[in-house]
């Protein structure tokens, strides 16, 4: 069954306690939604509502879901709801604040805390397009990046995998502290049946392990992505994809580019994360937050400046991507 454009639950409506205001993101895997609780608290709803499998149309509330892909769809909503309910046993002010799930409209909804802010991948591409040079700081990458981590040790503790880090999973709030955001643990659940649902990744930010149909799933899945989102918050763009890797890998000629705006010791950091093979990655979370909590001063060379907007455009080109806002960038996109 080809994926479909599910509607979104119209605005206004009331549904569980709580207030549909508007839709607010949808992927392939769910709509969310921005809401008021009884007490007038916004709130965020995530709705499980596989786009390949279901099929809202408008003026609907229950999606309408073949019987082949009944069971696909039942095992997905299960994972959902457990995932949901795991990620609420968590409070950690770098996870996203799971508040409630329910059931409701043949399908699940997880309630979580809303906040104002943006996403780290808006973060990126504001600055990449006002010509910001270095995109981002050394400062910043490390300070940000180090409380990501302190809040995946926690999804990691729990036993919990985050399997779809990136940018725009990253949110920042007003002060600038991030939270974890759209885990994919479940999509990845569903990842098994191959001939009902499609595997769900980002390309650049995905490590191997995610292409193949029985990878060996773990902590060094996450590592791998942040190392992903940290080359994408120096450059500007995702880092090149696996299969690309694969038959020429110039992920090292990337880096080298970045040399004089970035510590040789974070660009070795960034390398580490991004090894191919699992093993030769950081071997936990605390390892790659102790090397991001090493200070080094960075001093930009005469001319480095200017130097990096010549060799940024050539790798951006490489990369198959546009130095404006209405390019591939960062923005979302699954397979």
């Amino acid at each position: 069954m080809a994926a479909q454009n599910n509607a979104a639950l119209p605005d206004g409506l009331e549904i569980s306690g709580y207030r549909i205001v508007k839709k607010i993101a949808s992927g392939g895997f769910s709509i969310v939604y921005l809401a008021y609780d009884e007490h007038g608290s916004a709130v965020a709803i995530k709705e499980y509502l596989p786009s390949s499998l279901t099929l809202r149309q408008p003026g609907e509330l229950s999606p309408q879901i073949s019987a082949a892909n009944l069971p696909v769809f039942r095992m997905g909503l299960k994972c959902f709801f457990e995932e949901g309910r795991a990620l609420a046993r968590i409070s950690h002010p770098n996870v996203v604040r799971v508040l409630n799930f329910f059931r409701a409209n043949d399908t699940v909804y997880m309630v979580m805390g809303y906040e104002s802010g943006r996403s780290l991948q808006d973060h990126i591409l504001r600055r990449r397009d006002s010509g910001e040079k270095p995109l981002l700081s050394e400062r910043f990458i490390r300070t940000m990046f180090s409380q990501v981590l302190n809040g995946l040790r926690e999804v990691h503790a729990s036993k919990l995998l985050h399997l779809d880090l990136k940018p725009a999973n990253i949110y920042l709030r007003v002060d600038g502290t991030p939270i974890l955001l759209d885990f994919g643990a479940a999509r990845q659940t569903l990842r098994t049946d191959l001939v009902k649902l499609y595997p769900m990744y980002t390309p650049g930010f995905a490590p191997p392990e995610l292409y193949e149909k029985n990878g060996s799933l773990g902590p060094w899945t996450d590592i791998y992505s942040i190392g992903a989102a940290m080359f994408a918050s120096m450059i500007g763009a995702p880092p090149p994809p696996v299969e690309q890797r694969r038959k020429v890998d110039k992920l090292e000629v990337y880096l080298a580019r970045m040399a004089g705006l970035y510590s040789p010791e974070l660009l070795k950091v960034v390398s580490w994360c991004l090894t191919l093979d699992p093993l030769q990655r950081p071997p936990s979370v605390f390892a790659l937050q102790k090397a991001l909590q090493e200070p080094v001063p960075v001093v930009s060379e005469p001319g480095a400046r200017l130097r990096l907007a010549r060799k940024l455009r050539g790798m951006w080109d490489g990369l198959g991507l546009k130095n404006s806002k209405s390019g591939v960038t960062l923005q979302e996109h699954t397979r």
